[in-house]
């Protein structure tokens, strides 16, 4: 398109402290008391502001204050008297400028296409080509180390309509991981649907063993149970097992889609604008799955209401994602809402925001509020 009149006149990005309502356990690492994260904050002098969000973990792409400071000091350049339209060409340029970084680079995209929505009047999903679904079924993560507190979350959650119940598994022994999905079973009504994570917490040389044990609780699949790179155990294992495998650290790009479909080392994918710094990129790993026949499943990274918002619009979008989502950590994980209407969650489903760009407003001062760090 041609370019418009509005320029970007300022880039700030906050580094936060994100507090936690609970625990969270998971194959390669524990959370508790809070995550950190980072928010991002476009002006134009039009009077448009875009909105992102940075949703690292350290053990799984990178760190919060890595991105903070490569956006502060290496990116912001680039987007200062830029036109905040023209997202593919900054994109390509922020690509070029720096290596690795994903979340930044995600936050980046999602904040320009924030104002170009609100520009023209219309949500992200509408940019991206148009909604093909309103509402996206709701999958909630069973990984508290207090599996009776989990329970009771299950329970609570199951009646609000949440029929998607996703397991950590891994990090205890193969046993109690039995014990713990024998009574999630039995606890929740026998249409539950529940999905199995390993989160890469197995060794090849017995994985097989313990994941073809966990088929006689009926998943609907079962997520990366060795290490990211150990394709071909993923290839052995999905060849092995009569549940489909779903691969997660496995596959952060495009580049990774493609050796996941020609080694056939998974059957669904789950699709992260962290992971695979933004929205562009995410819908390139969703193309190239569905043309191999995978389905997509919407992963989070313990995002905020920004960030998830962000994900309902691509996942609104994009039909291969089919699996359902979970955009829940804003409403049940995280101690404090930094939106000034905190997404929906109806029947067992999320609604995505109908308003221009993300269709969300951000609270400036909560945002202030669990603010520890400030770039500008």
């Amino acid at each position: 398109m041609a370019s418009s009149d509005l320029r970007i006149t300022g880039v700030s990005v906050d580094v936060i402290a994100w507090p936690l309502k609970m625990k969270r356990r998971h194959g390669v690492g524990d959370i508790e008391r809070s995550m950190p994260g980072a928010i991002l904050r476009i002006t134009t002098d039009g009077g448009l502001v875009g909105w992102g969000e940075v949703a690292p973990w350290a053990v799984f792409t990178g760190t919060a204050e890595a991105n903070a400071t490569g956006i502060a000091h290496y990116l912001k350049p680039i987007l200062i008297g830029a036109d905040p339209l023209r997202v593919s060409s900054l994109m390509q340029k922020i690509e070029k400028a720096l290596t690795g970084h994903t979340e930044g680079k995600a936050a980046i995209e999602m904040a320009l296409l924030d104002i170009t929505g609100k520009r023209f009047g219309l949500s992200i999903a509408q940019l991206l080509g148009g909604r093909y679904r309103e509402r996206v079924p709701l999958s909630v993560s069973i990984a508290n180390p207090d599996f009776d507190a989990d329970l009771e979350f299950a329970q609570y959650v199951a009646s609000r309509g949440v029929n998607i119940f996703k397991v950590k598994t891994g990090f205890l022994t193969h046993a109690e991981d039995m014990k713990r999905l024998e009574r999630l079973r039995s606890t929740l009504a026998p249409t539950a649907d529940i999905r199995i994570d390993y989160n890469q917490g197995l060794d090849p040389w017995n994985a097989l063993q313990q994941v073809r044990e966990m088929e006689v609780f009926r998943p609907t699949f079962i997520e990366q149970p060795v290490k990211r790179h150990q394709w071909e155990a993923m290839a052995d294992i999905a060849r092995a097992i009569d549940t489909p495998l779903m691969a997660d650290e496995s596959v952060f790009s495009p580049a990774d889609a493609i050796a996941m479909v020609r080694q056939r080392f998974a059957d669904v994918v789950a699709i992260k604008i962290m992971k695979s710094g933004g929205i562009a990129r995410a819908r390139e790993i969703a193309a190239i799955a569905e043309a191999a026949g995978i389905i997509g499943y919407g992963g989070t990274m313990f995002e905020g209401g920004i960030a998830s918002a962000a994900g309902l619009q691509m996942v609104s979008a994009t039909p291969n994602i089919a699996l359902g989502a979970e955009f829940y950590t804003s409403t049940w994980v995280m101690g404090i809402e930094v939106l000034t209407r905190p997404l929906q969650i109806e029947n067992g489903q999320s609604v995505v925001p109908s308003g221009p760009g993300l269709g969300v407003e951000v609270d400036e001062d909560a945002v202030k509020s669990i603010s520890i760090a400030h770039y500008a």
